[in-house]
């Protein structure tokens, strides 16, 4: 029997909510698509993540057969595009077995599901399936300002082993344009992934 050249690659789940930052969710999968270490990315899109890329991203998304590719940019040879309502699907069981997951962005109204174990869309089993197999589970939330529900709602979804990872982009590397920003934020979430970039700044103390 053959060796599988994708056994000791990763499988990434890569949900993608309702929330405004379209570019994040381009870039991340674009960065997963990218990495060698990478061997199979599952795609989900809320529907509301669908008309949030439609208007921030202008893409068309009346087709959803080759939405993974318009998103990324190119072809996308590891990504498979899951539709949110397929609760059936292979990465809404425990026994499939997934490396991580990222909800980039992630609204406040899917964290508010995840934090109290309410499981009605592919996404949210999805990350149900990541904490209670005690697997890699980053939200990178992005809403403000945020009110007492959706504090306590991040703070019973961290007790549970999921990663707050807010959309709040760095400064001290000295970007230059948006896509600096976007670039390196989506290179600060996928090293929580244990996939870091080779184009992540890294502080080293005071500047010569």
């Amino acid at each position: 029997m053959p060796p599988n050249a994708n056994i000791d690659k990763k499988t990434v789940v890569l949900g993608v909510t309702g929330a405004s930052g379209a570019v994040f969710a381009r870039r991340t999968l674009q960065m997963l698509e990218a990495d060698e270490r990478v061997g199979k990315v599952h795609l989900v899109i809320s529907g509301a993540g669908l008309k949030v890329l439609r208007e921030e991203l202008e893409l068309d998304v009346t087709k959803k057969t080759d939405i993974a590719a318009r998103l990324a940019g190119s072809a996308t040879p590891k990504t498979t595009y899951l539709l949110d309502s397929d609760i059936g699907a292979s990465i809404a069981s425990g026994s499939y077995r997934v490396d991580g997951m990222v909800i980039i962005p992630c609204s406040t109204g899917c964290l508010a599901q995840i934090a109290n174990g309410i499981s009605s869309t592919l996404i949210e089993r999805a990350a149900d399936v990541c904490l209670k197999e005690s697997r890699k589970l980053i939200l990178a939330i992005r809403d403000t300002p945020l009110n007492r529900v959706h504090l306590r709602n991040m703070l019973h979804a961290q007790e549970a082993g999921a990663d707050i990872f807010p959309i709040i982009p760095s400064f001290y590397h000295r970007p230059k344009t948006i896509d600096d920003l976007v670039t390196q934020f989506c290179c600060r979430v996928l090293a929580h992934l244990g996939l870091e970039q080779s184009n992540q700044f890294h502080w080293s103390g005071e500047r010569p």
